[in-house]
């Protein structure tokens, strides 16, 4: 029996219209994964946008020491963990009361955690940011492919309006019927093809989709981690300050003092001498960072060091600074943006390391030692100075929030603050400008910059 070329080319019409039909659902169900809802702080003003480091000499407003119990009700008040978990967490804690040692060794641990889960998150960011490419991709080829198979289709559809003959009825017209019969069997071979290519296509969007559900997954669970880590990191440091009860007369002079040199000194290299000047005549912990660390003593081996720092009992620091090189916590999670010695963007060159973070990024003690000055000092931010014994002192600088006292000994891996959404102060320019927060680090011996290099430990050093 004869086949006349229209039918033909109407049940490839017809077949393609049906595929592509079936084909929309799964383009209205695949969507660009949502990227997850930020919880950083709003953006702060820029204090170094109307002043360079030379200018900045103001003097930084006194600060008080924050209150625990408020600081714990705005980090319950910001997250979405159930009133179940939350009273389970209050009863964990409320179980080590008066137990510094435990409530140590939980804040270090709840800290460690923090770090890990704020590396995954920026992984699966990043794997989400690469779906988000590939889906791009195939949709822009789908979208191609739309428009070639719709001019494919408008030339069958006209065939199939004004069909030729068929060959039984009209022998005559052999040569036009076998012209369509030709020109059908080349355009049905391309529309296969890109139907077979739409197919493919589809197939891997929806792989992509599967794919984004399951990072978007994980991204959940370890905001979760953070929440309930964050959330127990702030309850141990309301512990821990109520453990500690009044404080002392002499720690209450010092944090003055220290604020009133603040408000006097004009560079950082006369604010850290100022401090350390007032700490050797005035703090016993001062003396007691440099007690006993004889620098004629044996040196120590790795494992006598790894012992003395698992030691959360301890009240001074575990080991002679100088025999810490090499065992030193990176203070957070980042990409260093600008090393010791580089340009500092402004005429000058850097003292220090500068870290580009995440917004609130955790912030830990690099190692042990007392707080000699927090809070806001010129166009740095919010800053932590340490004496960390045998002449060295260490800044961290472009915190947004600080959770630990004037005259406190902190423990390497210890909970310091968090960095803000954005630049705070202007320690350094970088390539981010004020989008990304910037931790600055500086390490000094004798108030003169040392270069950090070499004195940070390895993944596997650090736990």
């Amino acid at each position: 029996m004869a086949v006349r070329p229209g039918r033909t080319v109407g049940r490839v019409l017809a077949g393609v219209t049906l595929a592509l039909a079936a084909s929309l659902p799964l383009l209205a169900q695949t969507e660009v994964p949502a990227q997850p809802e930020s919880t950083a702080a709003p953006a702060q003003a820029d204090p170094a946008a109307t002043t360079t480091p030379a200018e900045a000499t103001t003097a930084a407003p006194a600060t008080a020491p924050s209150d625990p119990k408020l600081d714990l009700e705005t980090v319950q008040s910001s997250i979405s963990l159930s009133q179940k978990r939350i009273d389970e967490l209050k009863a964990e804690i409320a179980d080590m009361e008066g137990d510094r040692t435990k409530q140590n060794a939980a804040l270090i641990a709840a800290a460690q955690r923090v770090k890990l889960a704020e590396i995954e998150v920026a992984d699966v960011e990043q794997r989400l940011s690469d779906l988000i490419v590939q889906e791009l991709e195939v949709r822009g080829r789908l979208d191609g492919s739309n428009a070639q198979i719709a001019n494919v289709l408008a030339a069958l559809e006209r065939i199939s309006l004004n069909p030729p003959p068929a060959l039984i009825v009209d022998p005559a017209d052999a040569l036009g019927s076998a012209r369509s019969a030709i020109l059908i069997s080349a355009i049905v071979p391309q529309l296969r093809a890109k139907a077979d290519a739409v197919t493919a296509d589809l197939t891997k969007l929806t792989d992509i989709k599967a794919a984004a559900q399951a990072e978007e997954a994980t991204l959940k669970a370890n905001h979760e981690v953070l929440e309930e880590e964050q959330l127990r990191i702030a309850t141990l440091i309301a512990a821990r300050k109520q453990g500690i009860g009044m404080r002392s007369a002499q720690l209450e002079a010092e944090e003055q003092q220290a604020i009133e040199l603040a408000a006097r000194a004009a560079t950082l290299k006369e604010l850290v001498g100022s401090l350390s000047a007032q700490a050797n005549s005035v703090s016993t912990a001062a003396a007691t960072a440099d007690a006993g660390l004889d620098p004629t003593a044996p040196v120590m081996t790795a494992q006598e060091i790894q012992v003395a720092l698992a030691n959360t009992a301890r009240t001074e620091p575990a080991i002679p600074f100088g025999a810490a090189r090499g065992y030193l916590t990176m203070p957070a999670n980042g990409v260093n943006v600008a090393d010791y010695g580089t340009s500092d963007g402004f005429g000058g060159i850097s003292h220090g390391i500068s870290l580009m973070t995440r917004a609130d990024a955790q912030v830990v003690a690099p190692a042990d030692g007392w707080v000699l000055f927090k809070g806001p000092y010129l166009n740095y931010g919010q800053i932590i100075i340490f004496n960390t014994g045998q002449g060295y002192t260490m800044l961290l600088a472009g915190l947004d929030k600080v959770s630990v006292d004037i005259g406190q000994f902190v423990q390497m891996g210890m909970p310091l603050g968090t960095m803000g959404s954005r630049t705070s102060g202007r320690t350094v320019t970088t390539n981010a400008g004020a989008d990304q927060p910037t931790l600055y680090i500086e390490l000094r011996k004798d108030n003169e910059p040392v270069d950090p290099t070499g004195w940070w430990a390895t993944p596997t050093q650090s736990g």
